[in-house]
């Protein structure tokens, strides 16, 4: 079984741990539909950088098991990331929901609750826990669903990064999209069934997506500042970054490094 899949099948099966737990029914009463913090003003206004905590996964193995996260979320604020993914999928990434409760307490900046989203509990809960947007992957999800997810995540006043992997992708947003406001678009240069990484995958599609009306992301395999310059001339507007910032020996040094691209 390839790896998405297995990750998709024990989702369900936390999911249905965590609703015997707290009842979707529960979840929607007590959550708000106040409006977060928005990534989408930012990335609007200028390039940024959305930097992920993640203690591990699938294509990188254990990056830190033991990671503060409340440490770095504060490091990546100070030194003007755009916003912070937080991975909450379990047990391939070691995540939790409790990671991003964890960060909103201590970070002014947008948070991403970065998981595998399959089941409209997901939404609802990553909003009672502090999300500001949330990551819906088109690969995942057929389009009845998408469409849901979609206006459940508007009447919460969530966010959206909307992640695209290819063309056939890309064709079926463009379908169930009409109104771009409050959302972005990522184009994953990881192939989920593979896990390979080509950031060609951006140079690819990027030229199907029309950059004056979408704000658009590039997340994976990003490394280093050139990257990052050769993103924005195409009108990328973003990039989400992980492993080569937890990676470092210096994280500030490295944030300070990718950020300097004017």
């Amino acid at each position: 079984m390839k790896i998405l899949s297995k990750i998709i099948e024990e989702k369900k099966l936390i999911l249905d741990r965590k609703k015997k737990q707290i009842p979707l029914r529960k979840l929607i009463n007590e959550v708000s539909s106040r409006k977060g913090r928005s990534i989408f003003e930012k990335l609007k206004e200028d390039f940024g950088i959305i930097a992920e905590l993640k203690r591990a996964s699938p294509s990188a193995g254990i990056i830190n098991k033991k990671l503060d996260l409340k440490k770095i979320a504060k490091i990546y604020e100070k030194n003007g990331i755009s916003g912070i993914s937080v991975l909450t999928c379990e047990p391939y990434f070691y995540g939790s929901i409790e990671d991003l409760k964890k960060v909103r307490e201590v970070v002014q900046i947008p948070i991403l609750m970065k998981d595998f989203v399959i089941d409209e509990y997901q939404i609802y809960e990553g909003k009672y826990y502090g999300a500001d947007f949330i990551i819906l992957i088109v690969r995942i999800l057929e389009n009845d669903k998408l469409k849901n997810f979609l206006n459940i995540c508007e009447n919460l006043n969530l966010e959206i990064l909307i992640e695209v992997f290819d063309e056939t992708d890309l064709r079926r947003v463009f379908d169930v999209v009409e109104n771009w406001e409050n959302k972005i678009l990522g184009i994953n240069n990881r192939d989920l069934q593979t896990l390979k990484i080509d950031i060609n995958n951006t140079l690819n599609l990027i030229k199907f997506i029309p950059i004056d009306k979408i704000i658009a992301i590039s997340e994976s395999g990003i490394r280093e500042k050139e990257e990052i310059l050769m993103l924005k001339k195409l009108g990328i507007r973003g990039v989400l970054i992980g492993e080569s910032i937890l990676k470092s020996r210096n994280i500030e040094e490295k944030i300070k490094e990718l950020i300097d691209i004017k």
